[in-house]
């Protein structure tokens, strides 16, 4: 890598940083690009030779994001096949889709603000579920070809689980206030969310 390219993702790296930081900070909807800049300690100019509007950053953050969580649930080739009526697998993945939560807060609130704003009548709110939830709905669809009766359509039940864990963790994550460890929270999810996909015993 060139001089003038590693300085052009240096300046990118900085600008995406900066951003995280301000969206805590300020939110999403109040962070001006002048903001990111500063923080970052670049020229306002500077953000434009990467990012078009600071929904494009959002949108590579949020690539960031979803490359977090294939990496964790075992790489880029991630098996359709888990079971998620045993206790381990989803309880495996609640915690995985957390800690990415966790650890991309900014992000969190971003999405949350960027998607709010939208508008109701955009339709964006279900599009996201939809999308963020794909690999539990691949999961559901898995084990409704194995005759396992679920609680609805697979892409409901997937985005309403994503819906639940998506505003738990903006509620807690945002206030530190519940003084519940992770764990507890994991676990509380699971088995929650166990009874409901296994079915009446």
């Amino acid at each position: 890598m060139n001089m003038r390219k590693a300085k052009a993702a240096e300046t990118r790296a900085a600008l995406k940083e900066a951003a995280r930081r301000q969206f805590v900070e300020r939110g999403y909807l109040n962070t001006k690009i002048v903001d990111i800049t500063k923080d970052a300690g670049r020229a306002t100019g500077s953000f434009y030779e990467h990012f078009t509007d600071k929904e494009e950053l959002l949108q590579e953050l949020l690539a960031d994001l979803h490359g977090q969580a294939r990496e964790r649930l075992s790489g880029d080739e991630h098996p359709r096949d888990h079971d998620l009526t045993d206790r381990e697998q989803l309880r495996t993945h609640l915690a995985v889709t957390w800690q990415v939560m966790r650890n991309n807060l900014p992000v969190m609130i971003a999405l949350f603000e960027s998607t709010i704003a939208s508008g109701p009548a955009s339709g964006s709110m279900w599009h996201r579920l939809v999308e963020d939830t794909n690999v539990l709905r691949e999961h559901l669809d898995y084990l409704r070809e194995q005759d396992h009766p679920l609680p609805g359509d697979p892409t409901l039940v997937a985005a309403a689980m994503g819906g639940m864990l998506s505003m738990l963790a903006y509620a807690l994550l945002t206030s530190n206030a519940s003084g519940l460890t992770d764990d507890e929270i994991i676990d509380a999810l699971t088995a929650l969310l166990l009874d409901g996909l296994r079915g009446p015993r």
